[in-house]
């Protein structure tokens, strides 16, 4: 138990880290936010891959890309919501 809570905290820490460098601007959110970020994003991969494929059976994370890919919009979302991205020019 307490492993596979690890694993994913570090899993979304890394899916939340290549989500923000990914996305263009300077993102004003820590570290914890980083790692929801890629727990959420994760989750969200999954359901955009089951859409995408043999649909939606209920909460289920996904690989590495479609964590990424879900972690990318995760924060396109959470930075429209809030309005905490700061452009740089």
């Amino acid at each position: 138990m307490v492993w596979t809570i690890l694993g994913w905290i570090v899993f979304g820490l890394i899916a939340g880290f290549i989500a923000r460098a990914v996305v263009p601007g300077k993102d004003n959110i820590g570290l914890l936010m980083t790692i929801v970020l890629g727990v959420v994003g994760s989750v969200v991969g999954g359901l955009i891959f089951g859409v995408l494929t043999v649909g939606i059976r209920g909460f289920q994370p996904t690989g590495w890309i479609g964590s990424i890919i879900g972690a990318i919009v995760v924060l396109i979302i959470y930075n429209a919501v809030t309005g905490r991205k700061s452009r740089q020019k």
